[in-house]
């Protein structure tokens, strides 16, 4: 093999170590606590060029939907394990604990997407998809509960991110005190087990 037959990919190598770098980078920032970093901002997190970002990313909205891609191949084995308790209460338990698990690993980034979700396509499709996937998810781990529609309502904004959100920001509470308070008022709208 010659030296000009190796350099194609080594630069495609190089390339997809920048496009990783910039990923990395903004979901970094994000992490950190900052909601709208720009692409100045990512680039020189990444240690690459402005123009490196815009050749990878044709705007910001094609970055965040490769950071969702990051975050969902992150999250998809924790959320597809099959739960292990036979009862309702067992499962709403579980689904409770799992949910309270990724929502913390979400939180800087869901904050941040549900700032620009207004203004992006992208993220509006992405938050509906989390939020019916979440429903399915429920109703297919407590169909007794679920087939009564009000029960189900509550039980989906009960254990929903906008709840979690709400008890973790805005009202200071730990994880644990948070996940202790989902369950307490979740059980009381699971009532009896139904099954």
């Amino acid at each position: 093999m010659t030296h000009q037959t190796l350099e194609p990919d080594g630069r495609r190598r190089r390339g997809l170590d920048s496009r990783d770098r910039i990923i990395a980078a903004m979901l970094d920032l994000m992490r950190e606590g900052e909601v709208a970093p720009g692409a100045e901002r990512v680039a020189a997190r990444a240690e690459v060029g402005l123009r490196t970002v815009f050749r990878h990313f044709r705007d910001m909205d094609s970055l965040y939907a490769e950071m969702a891609r990051a975050i969902e191949g992150e999250l998809s084995d924790l959320l597809a394990r099959p739960l292990a308790s036979g009862d309702e209460a067992g499962r709403l338990a579980e689904i409770a604990e799992r949910r309270a698990d990724v929502y913390e690993r979400i939180f800087p980034y869901k904050h941040a997407s549900g700032m620009h979700r207004h203004r992006s396509a992208f993220l509006e499709r992405g938050h509906a998809r989390m939020v019916a996937n979440l429903r399915d998810m429920l109703v297919e781990a407590l169909p007794a509960a679920c087939a009564d529609p009000m029960r189900r309502e509550a039980l989906d904004l009960l254990l929903s991110f906008e709840a979690w959100s709400r008890l973790r920001r805005e009202q200071g509470l730990t994880r644990d005190i948070a996940l202790s308070a989902v369950l307490s008022a979740a059980r009381k709208v699971l009532g009896p087990d139904p099954s």
